[in-house]
């Protein structure tokens, strides 16, 4: 079963291939790439996961992986810990199917830790320079 979060995403058609990032979260999903943005709803029955989402062109660029923009997808798959591996196919282009993955994506674990706070400062304490002779 996917939990709510980021997931990287890897998608192919016989033509061409792409990535992007979606986040899931309570039945919803947003994400996009460096040309696209997507947004819809998914559904998880156990170990299956089904989805509907709108693609929409935001920036000029290469083609996507359909070579068509807005469109309407339709994924259906499988999902298992933190990976979902879906195939999918656009109302427009009904005869044109598109093969996907969804992982997880979690903080590194071997990230530094941040360092606590230093100590506040009491200028009291400060030494103080001798004051002038006249």
């Amino acid at each position: 079963m996917l939990k709510n979060g980021t997931y990287a995403a890897w998608f192919k058609t016989p033509s061409n291939q792409g990535t992007g990032v979606a986040h899931l979260a309570d039945g919803k999903i947003t994400g996009g790439d460096s040309i696209v943005s997507y947004t819809g709803t998914y559904e998880i029955h156990r170990d299956r996961i089904t989805a509907v989402l709108k693609t929409k062109r935001h920036s000029e660029g290469h083609a996507t992986v359909f070579g068509v923009d807005d469109l309407t997808l339709r994924l259906e798959g499988t999902c298992s810990g933190k990976i979902a591996k879906y195939v999918a196919t656009a109302d427009e282009l009904p005869g044109i199917p598109l093969e996907g993955t969804l992982i997880l994506s979690e903080p590194d674990q071997d990230a530094p830790k941040p360092r606590p706070a230093a100590p506040a400062s009491d200028l009291a304490k400060l030494s103080r320079l001798p004051k002038p002779r006249r």
